[in-house]
């Protein structure tokens, strides 16, 4: 039995879906806070149970006769470790036998603000005992193509890396490592850094969108503070200090990974920038 914890969200969607793909239905539980949000789960055979990180009483019923967790980290920055723990705790009290937790690329030793609350639930589960795999996702692709659009009607992107490398994967590639993890063996206690094959900088990403458009959009580089400034305008202020810091630490290389890991989980090679691109470019 395996249960993936935020099974609506975005991430959590593309994982049961390819669970489905791989285990019967009645093996796959779709923890989350609002079950009647999953029914297109349910349908399918799935067992859908309430799973709140901030209602630990939710917990031990949707964990009952698990044996392994897919603990997608919650979106409440600032909550998220308390959460975490919770979950944790409800995962070793049933004795669930697997955790797999997603975390993010390099979480020890990027510096990320971001990664601070990765790094103490990463912390927390190796002294809970239970036996981890941690799931360090580098940045999505999702995260850079909403901004095709607006740079195509201003002329450019704008961001914070310099010439750092973003080893950016998508969404889908990440979800397929995953459940690699959870329908096969010999994951215990391992850290899978987990990124695309082929980095590039924003400069590249501008470019490549230019190449498919036919038009000049350019790339414009701003100190952090100014870019967080101006995050600030349409993000909370928080969100907006954190996302500008992973810009500045990425042009330092902490986005930045070689080891091929995720493609040699999933089976094949990322998908090239080019199709990402293609593909924001369709849906506009």
């Amino acid at each position: 039995m395996i249960a993936v914890t935020g099974a609506t969200g975005q991430l959590g969607t593309l994982v049961v879906e390819g669970l489905l793909q791989k285990i019967p239905a009645n093996q796959i539980v779709a923890a989350v806070r609002t079950p009647s949000k999953a029914r297109a789960f349910a349908d399918k055979g799935v067992q859908v149970l309430e799973a709140d990180y901030s209602r630990p009483e939710t917990l031990d019923a949707a964990f009952a006769g698990v044996t392994k967790l897919l603990l997608i980290s919650g979106n409440e920055v600032g909550q998220r470790v308390p959460q975490h723990k919770a979950v944790i705790d409800a995962a070793k009290k049933a004795g669930i036998q697997l955790v797999a937790y997603t975390s993010l690329l390099h979480a020890d030793t990027g510096g990320l603000l971001l990664a601070a609350e990765h790094l103490a639930t990463e912390k927390y589960l190796h002294a809970s005992g239970i036996p981890y795999a941690f799931l360090r996702n580098g940045w999505y692709t999702e995260n850079l193509t909403p901004g095709i659009g607006p740079a195509i009607q201003q002329g450019a992107f704008i961001g914070a890396t310099k010439n750092g490398r973003l080893a950016a994967a998508t969404r889908a590639e990440y979800a397929a490592a995953a459940v690699a993890v959870l329908t096969s063996e010999g994951h215990e206690n391992k850290v899978y850094e987990l990124a695309g094959d082929i980095a590039f900088t924003r400069a590249e990403f501008a470019a490549e969108v230019s190449k498919q458009t036919g038009k000049t959009i350019g790339y414009h580089d701003l100190p952090e503070q100014e870019y967080e400034k101006i995050l600030a305008t349409f993000l909370p202020p928080a969100l907006a200090t954190i996302l500008a810091d992973a810009e500045a630490k990425a042009a330092n290389g902490a986005l930045d990974d070689e080891s091929h890991t995720l493609s040699r989980l999933i089976g094949h090679p990322t998908a090239p920038l080019a199709d990402a691109i293609a593909a924001a470019l369709k849906a506009l």
